[in-house]
């Protein structure tokens, strides 16, 4: 019954996350697994949510929204929180350098960092998170509900899954497939 793009039905799930958390980079074994198990029909969205424990943090978000516009979101993100420890140490020069390990243009980076190009997307990110209650990395908003990963990660992607694959059968009626015949 859907005469709207099937675009339009893909579940979103939103992933607050701060780029210098050893939390996140323990998160990345769950959205890459996310990532495999649902590929087009999830929308996985990097929203930023820099702590001020973490001085580099805020520069890194800006970062990964410059490795968004040159079209690198994910494989940047997954390099930086790769190195968490390198991001503490070296800062904004490890940024700029990951890029350019990756085959992006690091002079844009070096000139978006300074220039402060992304600053109010990821302050519009912040507020929404604290406006929603995000308090720590990583979290997770899915269905409108929210699960805290900063606290512990135990169970978190089968929670996702269960509420991704209720959306995807409540939102694709007869398109889901044969294996959700059991819909109640």
């Amino acid at each position: 019954m859907s005469d709207s793009s099937s675009a339009s039905a893909v579940p979103i799930l939103d992933v607050w996350c701060e780029l210098q958390c050893p939390d996140c980079r323990s998160a990345l074994d769950d959205l890459r697994a996310l990532r495999a198990r649902y590929g087009d029909r999830l929308e996985l969205r990097l929203r930023h949510f820099p702590l001020e424990k973490h001085k580099h943090a805020f520069a890194a978000a800006q970062a990964a929204e410059e490795a968004a516009e040159q079209g690198r979101l994910w494989p940047y993100v997954e390099a930086v929180l790769g190195r968490v420890e390198e991001l503490d140490r070296r800062g904004e020069s490890f940024l700029v350098e990951t890029a350019r390990e990756l085959g992006l243009d690091a002079e844009e980076f070096d000139t978006a960092l300074i220039d402060g190009r992304h600053i109010l997307i990821v302050d519009a990110d912040q507020a929404e998170g604290k406006a929603i209650g995000v308090t720590g990395t990583p979290t997770y908003v899915v269905g409108g509900e929210r699960l805290d990963g900063g606290k512990s990660q135990e169970g978190l992607r089968e929670r996702v899954e269960a509420i991704v694959d209720r959306l995807l059968a409540a939102g694709s009626g007869a398109g889901a497939g044969a294996e959700a015949g059991q819909n109640g």
